[in-house]
């Protein structure tokens, strides 16, 4: 593998293929894995270990809050970065998930992927 490997978590399968059109297309960045679930989610960051895990905050099932402190716990070394549509995301909820970060799904662009990425891999 070249470059940052990123696992995109999402129910929607659209949403999932939005997300590789922009991991894949920005510069030091590759796809690794997608899941539609927390329990797939999990299963793949142990085995694929990627630097990089964007989640979905709004998952049937266990939500991406609970999923990012379960990958936290599972992978630490892994930046987990959660993707919301709320206008505004519930700060405490989202303090307590673990994640590095937090970024509207719309704002999702190859920019923004490594700004994040520069800013939270080494802390």
């Amino acid at each position: 593998m070249s470059g940052v490997g990123v696992l995109t978590v999402h129910p929607d399968e659209d949403a999932r293929r939005a997300a590789r059109g922009v991991v894949n297309a920005t510069p030091g960045f590759e796809e690794v894995g997608t899941a539609g679930s927390a329990e797939e989610a999990l299963e793949l960051a142990v085995t694929l270990r990627p630097g990089l895990v964007l989640v979905a905050a709004e998952m049937p099932g266990i939500d991406g809050l609970e999923t990012s402190r379960r990958l936290v716990g599972a992978v630490p070394e892994t930046v987990v970065c959660i993707l919301h549509t709320a206008a505004e995301p519930d700060a405490d909820a989202l303090a307590g998930s673990g994640a590095a970060t937090v970024l509207h799904v719309d704002a999702l662009t190859r920019s923004a992927l490594q700004a994040l990425w520069e800013q939270h891999r080494t802390q």
